[in-house]
């Protein structure tokens, strides 16, 4: 049935290439892993270095799997589900070697669309979803001549910003009295719980190529909400490379792998709460998706764009329930970077180059006017 959701997007991606896409830690049907941490291959910035970043995901499903295998049309347990979602995030390179950043997102649409379009068993909603304080510290930043390394830590922490427990109040016919049902988890704007984000990022950026291959990861510890429900952990293993062509054009793919926990849930809600509308049993999943991605970068300015193809798709399911499946999932977004007071050189020393055109020196952090890569400080 409901699948927790992020990138997210993704996607990406927290910041250049996707992001990409779902509201945080949200449980949410045809989704992918979590959206506002996203899902591509970002290191720190440079010391002083501002970074805008925003990104619309889109999602939409009507396919339902029984464990491995796509469902009959007979067997869905609801029409099908639909996400539009802007993702928002402000970055600072406080130093080399560390970034600090906050992100959100705003949802335009989350609907499930009741079995046989009824509007009885339809909900919707829209509004902003999870904080995520974010900062990342690079414990490798190496320039040569030949290759860029980075190694990137990152510890996340969710706030629930949004609505965990909206209900939707439909009219009884006989009696004219309203009744509320509490809407299901994946129409729910967060989760209400509050999570802890784990990430690493492995990048070697080969400069006379202009290739670059990245290893990225992501496990997301979640908590206990109000309700006494906690969606299932998430983890997310990912190999990413790409290509400069005309200094500006980026062409890439990433290839992920997704898992999710099942919903755990404390037994006194059973007893003396009131559950959300949900299907615990039919919750959590293992997924793997090819993204081919594409990127054009003028000076501190870049566009990018992403689509995610699932190749495999096992979701836990139950006899009475399936599970949206993931379906058409796309990313395209806008990065902005500059430098605040960037420091001088006061030697006057060309010590600055630029990780992918070498031959592109300066005494000071530029822009490089070839790619719009910040100079790195050569070692």
């Amino acid at each position: 049935m409901k699948t927790v959701q992020t990138f997210f997007l993704l996607t990406f991606n927290l910041g250049l290439f996707l992001s990409p896409g779902n509201s945080f830690g949200q449980c949410c049907a045809g989704g992918g892993g979590c959206t506002i941490v996203g899902k591509a291959a970002q290191g720190v910035l440079q010391e002083r270095q501002f970074e805008l970043s925003s990104n619309f995901q889109f999602i939409n499903t009507d396919v339902f799997y029984k464990e491995d295998m796509r469902a009959a049309y007979s067997d869905r347990t609801f029409d099908g589900f639909t996400s539009s979602y802007q993702y928002f995030k402000i970055g600072y390179g406080l130093t080399k070697d560390f970034t600090f950043s906050v992100e959100t997102g705003y949802y335009f649409q989350k609907k499930e669309i009741g079995l046989d379009e009824n509007p009885l068993t339809t909900y919707s909603a829209r509004g902003f979803g999870d904080l995520l304080i974010f900062p990342k510290y690079n414990i490798v930043n190496h320039l040569s001549d030949t290759h860029h390394d980075e190694i990137a830590l990152g510890l996340g922490y969710k706030i629930p910003l949004g609505s965990y427990n909206d209900s939707t109040g439909n009219v009884e016919p006989f009696s004219g009295e309203i009744f509320y049902v509490t809407n299901p988890t994946a129409v729910q704007l967060s989760s209400g719980a509050q999570d802890i984000v784990f990430h690493t990022l492995l990048s070697r950026r080969f400069i006379n190529s202009q290739f670059s291959l990245f290893v990225t990861s992501y496990y997301i510890h979640k908590g206990y909400n109000p309700n006494g429900e906690k969606l299932g952990d998430y983890f997310s293993l990912a190999l990413f490379a790409s290509k400069t062509l005309f200094n500006q054009l980026g062409v890439g793919a990433q290839i992920r792998y997704e898992q999710l926990q099942r919903m755990r849930i404390n037994e006194s809600v059973f007893l003396y709460g009131r559950p959300s509308n949900y299907y615990p049993e039919a919750t959590g999943y293992k997924k793997v998706f090819i993204t081919p991605q594409i990127s054009l970068t003028r000076g501190r300015f870049s566009v990018y764009a992403s689509y995610d193809l699932p190749i495999y798709q096992y979701l836990n399911t139950s006899p009475y329930y399936t599970q949206a499946a993931s379906d058409v999932q796309a990313t395209i977004g806008l990065s902005y970077r500059f430098i605040i007071q960037p420091k001088f050189d006061a030697t006057g020393e060309l010590n600055y180059q630029c990780p992918m055109h070498p031959e592109v020196m300066d005494s000071r952090p530029i822009t490089c006017p070839k790619c719009g890569m910040l100079l790195l400080k050569k070692e």
